[in-house]
Formats: C-alpha cells, structure tokens, sequence
C-alpha cells in the first residue's frame, strides 16, 4: 500500500486567498476600499517573488484577497500584466503539510514550479502547481506559519 492510501483525497483545506496582479498596489488598495470596502490586513515586500503585496480581509473569515503588484519589469508578475493585463493570476490552497501534498500531487503526475518550497506570505510556505496540470489554473498551495 502506497503512503498517498493513507492520506485522504481532500489535500486542500481551505481556499487561503485569490490572488490579483495589479499594475500599482496603492491605486488597488484605494479601489477595493472604495468600491467593496475591503481593507488591507497585512503588507510586505517579497523580494524573492518579486513582488508588493497585500492582504485583503474578505468580511469575517480568514479567506483572502491577495493584490500583487511587481517591484520590477522583470518580475513574474510584469510577465502576468504584460501578457494578459489586471486580473486573477493565481488560486491557493491552505494545506497542513506542504511536503506531503507535494509528494502526493507529484506522485500523482502533478508538475509543482519548486524543488523545495518557498518563503510566501507572512513566513508561510508555499509551492505553485503548473497550470498546464490543474485545468489551465495557476494553483498555489499554502501552509501558513506555525505562528499563524
């Protein structure tokens, strides 16, 4: 019996946030307050993503908005905004254990875009699904920090 029999089919815990690239963070953060008075929760730079972000409070739930603006041309979110402009970039997923999911979606012919994952959000960990394996969707998978 295969370690993934022992695991049950549903991975995904929750739906952590959708993530937006926009082109300018403040000019975002003035629009979601303004228009469906979304406010943000938490901001960082992410230097290694390339990015500036921001957390939006989706009323009181602990799911998520997440606006994405790139810190440079460079940056795979300039790629997004060149390529297909403003909108939803990414879907993410909280998961309890990054590795194990990992392992089974790899086990399962998943593509993920990381050896080992990576610094996201507030220290949390994350990796990225190819979207040529999850229906055209560029899927991220979250663990939160222990301290989340």
């Amino acid at each position: 019996m295969s370690d993934s029999a022992l695991v049950p089919d549903h991975l995904l815990l929750a739906i952590d946030h959708v993530g937006i690239a926009v082109p300018d963070l403040d000019d975002a953060l003035e629009f979601y307050a303004s228009t469906f008075g979304l406010h943000s929760v938490h901001e960082e730079i992410n230097e290694e993503q390339g990015v500036r972000e921001a957390m939006l409070a989706v009323g009181d739930s602990d799911q998520r908005i997440q606006l994405l603006a790139p810190l440079s041309d460079e940056s795979t979110i300039a790629k997004f905004l060149a390529r297909n402009g403003q909108g939803i970039q990414q879907l993410a997923y909280r998961v309890a254990d990054i590795e194990a999911v990992s392992a089974i979606l790899r086990e399962r012919g998943v593509r993920l875009l990381y050896d080992a994952p990576k610094r996201g959000t507030s220290d949390s960990r994350v990796n990225f699904v190819h979207p040529k394996d999850a229906g055209g969707v560029l899927v991220e998978l979250v663990e939160p920090a222990a301290s989340h």
